[in-house]
């Protein structure tokens, strides 16, 4: 069991070529573009939901910052399908690489910090030092500023990671003792796997939560910009 522990996190690979891509595009099957007068139920549903996460994420923007709604709303759909893809028996999740969440992480951070810098100069140099700072302490905190700036794409992709990355490997463990109980001890069998559904739930819930927290923290980026 611990020589498997970590399969699950590896890319997987036909004919020895990476098919990485073709499990990012997968989830754009889920969200079909009906041509069709009338929508089924599924769609409606679908769009409903889209409507309020954007509604509600987009109140506290101005008119600048709500041009990026499609970029956002596109963002919380693709990691909250692929984070729920990712629950499935024998998938892969493309969330728990580091490496493609700093991918998501370090353009959009980029492009809401040079908008910052663009059209509101002056209140984003203002941000490095804050007013009424002691002379001795500015060299400091202009350095601690630019720091906790440059710290943020890594937080958003680090927290993704580490939530999704946490949830299946503890599902993984649990799943492992529970099949290991069931020949020793039936009733500590059953405890635990009552523990693994209860566990399945609440990583249906962080999926989605996280995928929420990572657009959020993205708009308050770009709040803070425009």
């Amino acid at each position: 069991m611990n020589e498997n522990l970590f399969a699950s996190f590896i890319t997987p690979t036909m004919m020895g070529l990476p098919i990485v891509i073709l499990i990012v595009l997968f989830p754009n099957m889920l969200f079909p573009s009906s041509n069709r007068l009338i929508n089924n139920r599924l769609v409606s549903f679908q769009q409903w939901l889209i409507q309020l996460v954007l509604k509600q994420m987009m109140a506290m923007h101005n008119q600048k910052g709500r041009t990026w709604s499609l970029m956002l709303i596109s963002l919380i759909m693709f990691i909250g399908s692929t984070n729920l893809l990712g629950l499935l028996p024998h998938s892969f999740t493309p969330t728990t690489q580091l490496s493609m969440n700093l991918g998501m992480a370090i353009p959009l951070w980029a492009g809401a910090v040079i908008t910052g810098f663009r059209h509101k100069t002056k209140a984003s140099l203002a941000h490095f030092l804050p007013q009424g700072t002691p002379i001795p302490l500015i060299p400091m905190l202009i350095i601690i500023e630019t720091i906790s700036l440059f710290i943020q794409p890594m937080a958003l992709a680090v927290r993704l990671t580490a939530n999704i990355t946490a949830g299946h490997l503890l599902m993984h463990l649990i799943g492992g003792a529970t099949l290991v109980l069931t020949s020793i001890s039936p009733p500590t069998a059953m405890i635990t796997f009552i523990i693994l559904i209860l566990l399945t739930i609440l990583e249906f819930a962080v999926a989605l939560i996280q995928a929420y927290v990572f657009t959020l923290l993205v708009s308050l980026y770009l709040h803070d910009n425009t």
